[in-house]
């Protein structure tokens, strides 16, 4: 089993930029794929990056270029970098894990581990 805790949201004017952090513990090392979703009231919700085994990162079209996913393994830590933030990146973020090695293509479905949400809202 895995815990995720995330932190770093907050309120924030366009342009500007936050940091997001996930705490994991638990049995950390069977987690390889670990990634950053979001939701709004009404909506799915949407994976905006995913971190690998051998940190191969990938991220949403929507935020390719502003955000960077990383994570340090010897703090059990993973990192969401939001720069350029716009108002359509409001919402509550999620940690997710799963123990795959490459990050599924599949929704939130295909991950196993969540954490509580931190929300961020960017005004105009």
């Amino acid at each position: 089993q895995v815990q995720l805790v995330e932190s770093g949201g907050g309120s924030v004017q366009a342009g500007g930029s936050l940091r997001l952090s996930c705490a994991a513990s638990g049995n950390t090392g069977s987690t390889y794929c670990m990634a950053w979703f979001r939701q709004v009231p009404g909506k799915e919700r949407e994976k905006v990056a995913g971190i690998a085994g051998f940190d191969n990162t990938g991220y949403a079209a929507s935020v390719k270029g502003r955000f960077t996913i990383s994570r340090d393994n010897a703090n059990n830590t993973l990192y969401l970098q939001m720069n350029s933030l716009k108002p359509e990146d409001t919402g509550m973020y999620y940690c997710a894990g799963t123990q795959s090695f490459w990050c599924p293509d599949g929704g939130p479905a295909a991950y196993i581990y969540w954490g509580q949400g931190t929300q961020v809202t960017v005004s105009s």
